[in-house]
């Protein structure tokens, strides 16, 4: 049985199916076929040993990740974002649509799926545009992207200003059953504005993106979403304002889901002093306190997902002064690591909850498979070595980004492998015994 493999002696986190523990994985023709001890495998099944220390979990999936294809190939191609979606973890990545053109009508749809399936690695789930062009004007044709192949719609990169826009585009979207998933900012407070609005800012000469813009526009999002009766997605919540909202909103009874992003959890503002353009974010890197309340709601339940928006630029393009820069870190291969070593090493969250949110939740938000190993589901599964000493290197990189804010800092834990329906399709070499983990290739 050449197809048949049963993964042995690694523990076992699937918080979907309640399950934590040293059991084996029976995969069987790029399905889960059992999951237990004990069990009952058929003649020729090939035994994989799971390496030492490591932990079996559903693949991890980024809801919110930059391609930039078709059209910014020189900052990101479909292959290489995912090739370091793979290499960070992840079995799939759901991507935006400001590319160029925007993915605002099912042939951009259609040809992402395209390059993505000569790919072969990671799965890719397109977002739809909100609006034509991304323009805020005129909504899309939502019913023809979903039916391409979208399973979200966002005008991200941007807010959708308009209420009225906002509200269409919910009750629209709705009637598919996709969320709308929001950059909330009110312009007219933000246009400009490069750090957070506050002290740091002001001694370093930088005009200021407060807190208020980004918390006036989720209080009216989640007003929508109850209005509306349809879902509504919080992208990349930074401040402890727009946590208080988002918590409201969920006690208020609103289908409301938000995430967070491992920079933000991570950095502060305080990491501006030296003009670094790798620190140069949307949302901004806020206050000691903004990140705090974020932790605390990653904690608490109130943050639903942990996705990195990865925002590769060419090289050049970050090596301007901090006003010229555009905005955006990469994050793919860097957020198993920050998550282990700040969230679950530093005792913040159990490693089940780290799995919730990178895994379970972003599966339910956007109804797409995975998030647990149930017999029958298809066999992605990511293998995390939670205590690997990670130095981060940006010049190995899969992707062409190299603009990360964690560049030649060191963390515990790491990713030891991926499986995309049974395959393997990243091994680590760095981990001891991982070399047999090469499954399907």
């Amino acid at each position: 049985m050449a197809d048949a493999v049963v993964l042995r002696g690694g523990r076992v986190v699937d918080p979907a199916n309640d399950v934590d523990g040293h059991v084996d994985v029976f995969i069987e023709e790029s399905r889960i076929a059992g999951v237990g001890v004990d069990l009952i495998l058929p003649e020729g099944v090939r035994e994989v040993a799971v390496p030492d220390g490591c932990v079996v979990c559903p693949g991890l999936i980024d809801m919110h990740v930059h391609l930039r294809e078709p059209g910014q190939e020189h900052k990101e191609t479909i292959a290489t974002g995912l090739a370091a979606a793979v290499a960070g973890g992840f079995t799939a990545v759901a991507c935006m649509p400001n590319t160029e053109p925007a993915n605002d009508e099912a042939g951009v749809t259609r040809l992402i799926l395209e390059r993505a399936a000569d790919a072969g690695l990671a799965r890719v789930y397109p977002i739809g545009a909100v609006s034509r062009g991304r323009a805020g004007e005129q909504l899309a044709e939502l019913g023809e992207l979903h039916e391409a192949g979208c399973v979200a719609v966002s005008d991200d990169g941007q807010p959708v200003a308009s209420a009225l826009l906002m509200r269409r585009a919910l009750e629209y979207a709705g009637m598919f059953g996709m969320p709308v998933i929001d950059h909330c900012e009110d312009m007219s407070l933000a246009d400009g504005g490069v750090a957070h609005e506050g002290f740091r800012a002001a001694s370093l000469g930088l005009r200021g993106r407060p807190a208020v813009a980004e918390q006036i526009l989720v209080e009216r999002d989640i007003a929508l979403a109850c209005t509306t009766g349809a879902a509504v997605h919080i992208a990349h919540l930074s401040s402890r304002a727009a946590v208080a909202a988002v918590a409201a909103g969920k006690a208020s009874g609103a289908r409301v889901s938000c995430e967070v992003t491992p920079h933000h959890l991570a950095l502060t503002d305080e990491e501006l002093d030296a003009y670094d353009t790798r620190y140069k974010v949307n949302p901004p890197l806020r206050e000691t306190g903004d990140r705090a309340a974020l932790v605390e709601a990653v904690r608490d339940g109130v943050i639903d997902v942990i996705a990195t928006d990865h925002a590769p630029h060419h090289y050049d393009e970050k090596l301007v002064e901090f006003d010229q820069a555009p905005f955006g870190v990469v994050g793919l291969e860097t957020a198993v690591s920050v998550c282990l070593d700040r969230l679950v090493h530093g005792g913040v969250i159990s490693l089940g909850r780290m799995v919730e949110l990178m895994s379970v939740n972003p599966a339910r938000i956007l109804d797409v498979p995975g998030g647990g190993l149930s017999v029958g589901a298809p066999a992605d599964l990511t293998l995390l070595a939670p205590d690997l000493p990670v130095q981060v290197d940006s010049t190995t990189f899969r992707s062409l980004g190299r603009n990360s804010p964690f560049d030649g800092r060191s963390f515990k834990g790491g990713v030891a492998a991926t499986f995309v329906d049974g395959r393997a399709v990243f091994v680590n070499a760095a981990v001891s015994g991982a070399d047999q983990l090469q499954i399907g290739a």
